[in-house]
């Protein structure tokens, strides 16, 4: 104990914001990979742009009245720049791998076409911000995004589906790495995150009434299978998922998150085998550690101590 106390106060706040990182991106990767599972548990009970409008509507209302009590006033100025980001981050991205997952191509590689996430964002990096990953930040990448392929090889079928679907996940998956560039550059990504995650599900929710009212209808199935979806979706896979996903890159490097984000396919099969019963396999098993390989090359190109305070 006395070593602990002998420890410097600014080491020990160091050591302690790290850690607090490293939880927050744990829980993270847990719950966007659940985002993946439950909308394939969903898509058995009701259209896709159905599920998307009732997952972000009631994201969005419950959000309401802590986004419009708590925080700074909202302002118009601060305001429009979030709707783009949930046309961008929350309609883009969740209607491109959705709609792939409805459209019979695999959950694995899904997950694995959007992990390409960094690479998307490195590709953008350039334009958006000016900025290009380093050759250690690259390969860190190439081998994450090695371990995902050894982890989601033995799982990926092609079976009968169109063509241009396997398109939707990249489309999906770009759409998020321009947001996430825009808001890290964008003073109004200092919004405190439930009034962000707020804006952007009612902004997403009115892109996907549209879709779904030319899909069929806007009214939500009265079946205990779609509404327990939606509960999972609105709290796990939104709440959850986004509400880390913001706050981790407050923390950090857009680099840095969106390479932790390698690890959501081999914990999207975990979450598969315990809801759904699919198997596992020393192979998924592999693929993890690799992927944990790539992502601590990325990580530690950043320094320790800016990882903290970036924001």
């Amino acid at each position: 104990m006395s070593d602990i106390a002998d420890v410097p106060s600014p080491a020990r706040n160091g050591l302690l914001a790290l850690a607090l990182v490293i939880i927050v991106e744990a829980a993270l990767v847990i719950t966007w990979s659940a985002g993946f599972v439950g909308v394939r548990f969903a898509t058995d009970h009701a259209p896709i742009f159905l599920i998307l409008l009732w997952r972000s509507l009631v994201s969005g209302l419950l959000l309401s009245p802590f986004a419009l009590t708590m925080g700074p006033k909202l302002r118009w100025k601060n305001v429009l720049p979030q709707i783009l980001f949930g046309a961008l981050a929350m309609a883009g991205y969740l209607a491109g791998f959705a709609m792939a997952i409805g459209r019979g191509v695999p959950t694995g590689l899904v997950a694995l076409i959007t992990d390409m996430l960094p690479l998307a964002v490195a590709l953008l990096s350039w334009p958006v911000l000016g900025q290009a990953l380093t050759g250690r930040q690259w390969l860190g990448s190439f081998v994450g995004f090695a371990g995902v392929l050894i982890a989601s090889g033995s799982a990926l079928s092609i079976g009968d589906v169109p063509l241009w679907a396997y398109g939707l996940p990249v489309l999906g998956t770009l759409s998020l790495a321009m947001a996430t560039l825009l808001q890290k550059r964008s003073p109004a990504g200092a919004m405190p995150v439930h009034q962000s995650l707020c804006i952007q599900c009612l902004s997403a929710s009115a892109i996907f009434a549209v879709l779904a009212w030319h899909e069929g209808g806007v009214l939500p199935a009265l079946d205990t299978g779609f509404i327990g979806g939606i509960l999972w979706l609105v709290f796990v896979a939104t709440f959850g998922a986004w509400s880390l996903y913001y706050l981790a890159l407050r923390k950090s490097s857009a680099a840095r998150v969106t390479a932790i984000l390698y690890l959501s396919p081999p914990v999207t099969m975990i979450w598969a085998w315990i809801m759904f019963d699919e198997p596992l396999s020393w192979v998924m098993a592999a693929g993890l550690v690799v992927s944990l390989a790539g992502i601590i090359i990325v990580a530690r190109s950043q320094a320790s101590p800016s990882v903290a305070s970036s924001n």
